[in-house]
């Protein structure tokens, strides 16, 4: 029997996966680029941190994909997921300050991009806990 309240669940997480695949992908294929936004104090050579970067964007995409009822932990995986781009888009925040830092010299409108770039991000956090709250909510109903 066709179940719009399954289907409806299916979509739950699909814009950001495909978001994070685009750009997790984007770190393999065009790395030198986000090279120069890995902060300094971070040890190691910068392409480690793209490459780590663009493998956990990856990672949480396709966790985001699994099915709703896969569960980890007695937490659907999908829920994981969505805790895991929380917690990805702390850890690159520091990414963009530097990339705002390092653009405020060149000609605009290079700046401002960047600068908008910081308030922008505080859209991603609020994405990733209201797909988290509504995963919970849509496992728990399995």
């Amino acid at each position: 029997m066709f179940n719009l309240a399954a289907r409806g669940q299916d979509k739950v997480g699909r814009g950001m996966a495909i978001m994070l695949l685009i750009t997790g992908s984007g770190h393999f294929i065009l790395p030198g680029p986000v090279d120069e936004l890995i902060p300094g104090f971070l040890p190691g050579e910068p392409r480690l941190w793209t490459y780590l970067s663009g493998l956990a964007e990856i990672t949480i995409a396709l966790v985001l994909l699994a099915p709703l009822s896969k569960k980890v932990a007695g937490k659907s995986i999908r829920l994981w997921g969505a805790y895991g781009a929380i917690a990805l888009f702390l850890a690159v925040y520091p990414a963009n300050i530097n990339m705002a830092m390092q653009w405020s010299d060149r000609d605009m409108p290079e700046p401002l991009l960047a600068y908008a770039r910081l308030p922008l991000q505080f859209g991603l956090f609020y994405w990733a806990w209201a797909l988290a709250k509504d995963i919970k909510r849509k496992s728990e109903l399995l």
